[in-house]
């Protein structure tokens, strides 16, 4: 996230304004609730994570055990076993 002058996107009366209350200092302004997005769905990560799990899912019914596939994708046990035990 890179920093913006309130100088050069605000009207001067919203500037003086927030200078009652900040001067000099950082403000982070949220998105609006209904603009947010999931976590990984800018990135393409959470799509990435299901793809993965589905071929984890694939490989384990084709017979491939939960060891190999813990090896293989770099998880624990744990993980390979959510994975394949999610709905």
């Amino acid at each position: 996230m890179k920093y913006l002058n309130a100088q050069f996107i605000l009207p001067d009366a919203l500037v003086k304004e927030l200078q009652t209350y900040v001067q000099g200092g950082y403000i982070y302004v949220p998105i609006a609730q209904e603009q947010q997005k999931r976590w990984g769905e800018v990135s393409g990560y959470r799509q990435e994570l299901a793809q993965r799990n589905q071929r984890i899912k694939e490989e384990y019914q084709s017979g491939i055990s939960m060891e190999c596939l813990s090896e293989k994708y770099c998880l624990s046990l744990y993980a390979v076993r959510k994975i394949i035990y999610q709905k």
